[in-house]
Formats: structure tokens, sequence, C-alpha cells
């Protein structure tokens, strides 16, 4: 590995570098798809028995997935211990090594070799898996970080929609001579190195890990350390889900294609680029969308589409262009779901575990790739495994098995982080109803506890403050409003604090110390200081609520008080312009807000202070001078 590495300067953030990485990482996924598609064609090509073709093509399947499984956690490890740079390199150069391999196996015309080249290529791509990902957040800043997702998904998919039909094209071309198909492939492995050297210089995370050769045993202490995240264990799930569901469709695909279309490599070919360049453009969507934050409500939104998708293919009277369109679709909104899943990936873990976090998440995709040649054989064999007989499902009726699965993980996530579909109602609203625009988004702590005190205008204002971050805000709210039956189930999930001057002192004092405790375990808490919606307009007193929950905080603690203000809302239907909150058209659809973060603050300012830099952040939207300390974002 290279030393200077670790002796760098800090990670900075790079687009050179950060560009490089996407074309290295095209390469080596173009190169293994073209591969691993220009022997899955091979195979298809020749005489086999139907039940010998199915035993092969999942033997395709172990053989690509296998590697990741077993070499993952090896490539976390390195990622930690090493500069990831320096990992890529070092795969890029076995990467080159395997293609000289495929390439004799090819001339030789021998299957078993060509099947040994498939799984050789996947070993460098797993042990680049997590250093990949790993050095998007070293490269981008984390406002960045959907966006960059977004592109290295679109890169990602758009080389396994060209490798898929390039493989394709190979087979049907090359006929006879696939010793022009390693020729190709050999000199993209040159390519490939070349741009790695591109890779902006980072320092090792951690020089002092110890590299561990018992990957079970790293898996399992990494996935028990993740469960203590709960959205973090989630996005590990959906992500295994994800390349489960993407193998299952890639498989049935191809064989959709010669046995109920009766179509040839190069249309079947087409098929598979209409699924993959769907969750390109899906990815870069998603990572314009969510504009410099991570979305989660994009999750449940991308399930239910590739769900709704799933169940339209199971059609058989659909013509070649209708299923080319819908698998687009299909692709479209898998773009939508992996973009969050991604983030959420490489954002949440600390610095020092990330490496591990996102090896388990590349060892268990490809645990799901393996599972779904399995799975596929299992529900489009004929043969009788001791007293059971398989069920020989038609191809089109395995989308129909896609969509129902699909389904049952989307009730799955929201019954289990129901604000994921919260986030997603919000989403919605906030780019129809409204138009949020945030000014000082990186005042935001990225991680650890704050208290948000905000002026108050409207029964929304929360819902427009949730909207504007993808950290989750616990509000404290009048009491009567929480009980009351239209808010109440959205104040439950979103897990609002009540509170009220009626209440006895001492569920007063309990109310106040789960704020504190709360930022304590490093959340963030959010008082409409004025303790009350303004019937003028104007900013009320704060009265010293803010106070006795800092005053809660642990002396330990860092966390800061964010002084946040609210413009525009005032006149919206939820305001009391007009002496109404209701029944009054809006002036405008979409309706603009902007939301001013300012300068975070000691835990120790005054009511005063903190009402003070609420007006400050007032005035200087209204002199159209952005605050010092509150560069201007885009749109929310």
């Amino acid at each position: 590995m290279d030393a200077m590495d670790t002796r760098s300067a800090p990670p900075h953030h790079s687009q050179r570098g950060f560009w490089a990485l996407i074309v290295t990482q095209f390469q080596g996924a173009f190169s293994e798809n073209t591969l691993k598609t220009l022997v899955v064609f091979l195979i298809a090509g020749m005489s086999l028995a139907p039940a010998e073709r199915d035993r092969f093509v999942l033997i395709v399947g172990a053989c690509f997935s296998l590697p990741f499984i077993l070499f993952s956690m090896l490539g976390g490890n390195l990622a930690d211990r090493f500069s990831k740079r320096s990992v890529t390199i070092w795969t890029r150069i076995i990467a080159l090594a395997v293609m000289v391999f495929a390439l004799a196996g090819l001339v030789l015309n021998n299957i078993y070799w060509e099947l040994a080249a498939v799984f050789l290529a996947s070993t460098p791509a797993a042990i680049f898996g997590p250093s990949k990902y790993g050095l998007l957040p070293e490269l981008l800043p984390e406002k960045k970080l959907s966006w960059g997702n977004g592109v290295i998904e679109l890169g990602t998919f758009a080389a396994i929609i060209f490798g898929t039909a390039a493989g394709a094209i190979m087979s049907e071309h090359f006929h006879g001579r696939q010793v022009y198909s390693g020729v190709i492939l050999v000199a993209l492995g040159v390519v490939g190195l070349a741009t790695s050297f591109a890779i902006t210089k980072v320092p090792a995370a951690d020089p002092s890990a110890r590299i561990r050769i018992n990957f079970l045993g790293d898996l399992l202490a990494n996935v028990r350390e993740i469960k203590k995240d709960q959205p973090l264990f989630m996005a590990l799930l959906a992500s295994t889900y994800f390349f489960f569901l993407g193998a299952l469709i890639n498989f049935n695909i191809v064989f959709y294609g010669s046995d109920v279309l009766h179509i040839g490599e190069s249309k079947s070919a087409v098929l598979l680029s209409s699924l993959g360049i769907g969750i390109g453009i899906g990815s870069m969507v998603a990572g314009v969308v969510s504009r410099n934050k991570i979305e989660y409500g994009l999750i449940p939104l991308g399930s239910i589409g590739m769900a709704i998708f799933g169940f339209t293919l199971f059609n058989p009277s659909l013509k070649f262009i209708s299923i080319a369109w819908l698998l687009a679709g299909l692709g479209f909104f898998g773009g939508f779901f992996i973009v969050p899943v991604n983030a959420i990936l490489q954002h949440r873990p600390a610095d020092d575990k990330k490496g591990g976090v996102l090896a388990t998440a590349n060892l268990l995709s490809f645990v799901g790739i393996f599972g779904a040649s399995l799975v596929y054989f299992l529900l489009t064999s004929s043969a009788k495994i001791g007293p059971v007989t398989l069920p020989h499902l038609r191809p089109e009726s395995v989308f129909l098995v896609s969509g129902l699965l699909t389904l049952a993980a989307t009730i799955y996530i929201v019954l289990l982080l129901p604000h994921w579909l919260v986030r997603l109602l919000l989403w919605a609203v906030t780019n129809t109803i409204y138009r949020i625009r945030v000014i000082g988004r990186d005042n935001i702590p990225e991680k650890g506890g704050a208290l948000f005190v905000c002026n108050h205008l409207s029964f929304v204002d929360a819902l427009l403050l949730t909207a504007s971050t993808d950290r989750f805000i616990r509000f404290i709210m009048f009491k009567d409003i929480y009980d009351h039956p239209l808010v109440h189930p959205l104040a439950k999930l979103g897990r609002a604090i009540p509170i009220s001057s009626a209440l006895r002192p001492r569920d007063m004092i309990k109310s106040l110390r789960e704020a504190s405790e709360t930022i304590n375990q490093g959340g963030i808490v959010c008082i409409f200081a004025e303790g009350q919606i303004t019937r003028i307009g104007q900013m009320l007193p704060f009265r010293r609520g803010m106070e006795r929950i800092m005053k809660g905080i642990s002396p330990e603690s860092t966390a800061p008080i964010v002084p946040v203000h609210l413009d525009g809302v005032w006149g919206s239907i939820f305001s009391f312009e007009k002496g109404r909150f209701l029944w009054k058209l809006p002036r405008k659809i979409p309706y603009p807000v902007t939301i001013s973060i300012g300068k975070p603050m000691s835990p120790s300012a005054t009511p005063f202070d903190v009402r003070q830099a609420v007006q400050e952040l007032c005035v200087s939207l209204h002199a159209h001078v952005p605050p010092a300390s509150a560069p201007p974002d885009r749109l929310a």
C-alpha cells in the first residue's frame, strides 16, 4: 500500500478526485458485468438441456456473488487500515491480471475456465466496494452526498446496462472468435488502472486497525453494532433487498426474452438496458430532488413504485416496447429507493466504523444476489427435491412474485419506521403546495444534540422545519394541539413532547427533562419559545422554557442552541392573518417560504440573546444580505 497516503493532509473535498472515482468505478462495473453476461449467453448458446442450463446459470450467479460474501469484510478492514485510494489502485491492478486470465479462458473456449474468471473478477470488486463508497464522504461535503450517490449510482447502473448489453453483443458478434472480447476487456482494465491514479490522496481512517480473516465473526459483530441504530439497520436490509430484487429481475429478463418473447441476445440486452437506464435516471433525479439532504421519504416512494411496476409486468400479452418501458419505470423507482439508502449507510456511521459498515452492506448485497440466483432456480425449476415439487413458474409470474415481495418489504419498512412515510408525505407537500428555501443549512450540526429555537407563525411550522433537514426533530408541542384528533397521530409518529402551563409542575418538569435527555442522547429538539402562534405577525417575547431544557443538558455536552427564523409563513392558510387560521385562499401555489438557520450559540445563551439572533436572521433576509455565518443553500 502507498504509505504516503497515511501521512497526507486531512481529507479534503475534490471534484477532480470524485470524477476520477466515478470513471474508475464505471470501468470496473462495466468489465465485470460484460464478462458475467458474456458467460451467461455463451451458456445459453450451448446445446444443453433446460435443467442443466438453469444449473449453469445458478453457478454463474454463485461465482459472481460469492467473492463479495467472502472478501467484502476484508475490503472493509483494508478501507479502514489503509488509504482508500491505495486500496482502489491495488484492486485495479488485480482486476487487470484477472482479465488476462479471462482472455486465456475465452481463447481456449473452456466454460470452467470462464466461470473461474467470473469468480476472480468479482474478488477485487468485492475488496474495492467499501473503499468506493467510503471515498464519497471524503471527497464530497455532507450536503452533496445524495447528489454524489445519484451520480455514482447512475454511473454504476449505466456500467451494468452497457456491460450487460456489451456481453450480449460480444456473444453474438464475436461468435467463435471470443478472443476479441478478451482483448477488449484487457484494454479496459488498463484504462481503469490509469484513472485510479487520478483519485485524490486521502489518509487512512484508522492506521492501527487490525486486518481480520474471520469474515463471519466480523460480519456478526458489525451487524450487532449496526442494529443499535435502527435507521442504519433498516438501510442495510433495504440495500440487501435491492440487490436481491435487481439480480432476480436480471436473471428473469434473460429467459423472458428467449423463452417467452423468442428474441435474440441483442434484443434481450435492450430489455436489460431499459431496467438499468431507469435505475440510472431515477438515481440522478433522486439526487437532485433530495436538495442537499438525505431524503428518507424517497425510500417508501421507490419501493411502492417498484411493486406497482412488478405487478404490471405480470401480463403475458405485453409487447416488446411496452415491456421495455415498464422495466425502465421499475428501474426509475429503484433509483429513488437506493440513493437515500446508500447515503444513510455512508453518513450515519462514525468515521472509524464507516469501512466496516460499508463492507457489511457490500457483503450482504451479494448475499442478496446469491440468494436471487437460488430463488430464481427454485421458482423456475420443475425438479423434485424429496417430497417437494418445485413450482416451475413462467417468467411473467416471476415479475408478479417480485411485486408481491416488494409490497411486503414496503409494509415492513413503514411499520418499523413510520416516520419515513411521514417524510414522504412532507416531501410531496413541500414540492407541491409549498416551495421552501433554506438559508444556512450548513449551520445544522451533522451529528450530536442541539436545541432549535424558532419563531412561531402557523400550525404547519413543525412540518416545514422537518422538511428542511434530514435530521429527525422532536418538537415541544402545546398539549391541546397534541391531543387534537387530526394532529395526534402525526404528533405521536414524530415523537412530539406535549407540554402545557396547565400541567402539574411534576408533569411540566417531566416534559422538559425528556427534551433535555433527547439532546443528551444526540437528538435535536425544537421549541417555539414564544409559547404560542403569533396573532399579529410579529415575534412575541421568548419564554424561559429553553433555559430550563439547557440546564438539564449534561455538563460534558457541547450541544448548542441553534436560532431559526421562518419567513413568508404569515399569510399562509394556517397562520392567523385576517383573524382566522383556516378558510382563506393561498396567495399562490406553490407558496414560497424561507427558513433561515443561524450560527450555533452557546448552551448558556439567554432567551434575550437567542431572540435577538432570530430577529437578526429576519433583518439579514429582508436586507437581501445573507448572514455571514449562514451561506444560502439551494431550495430545500
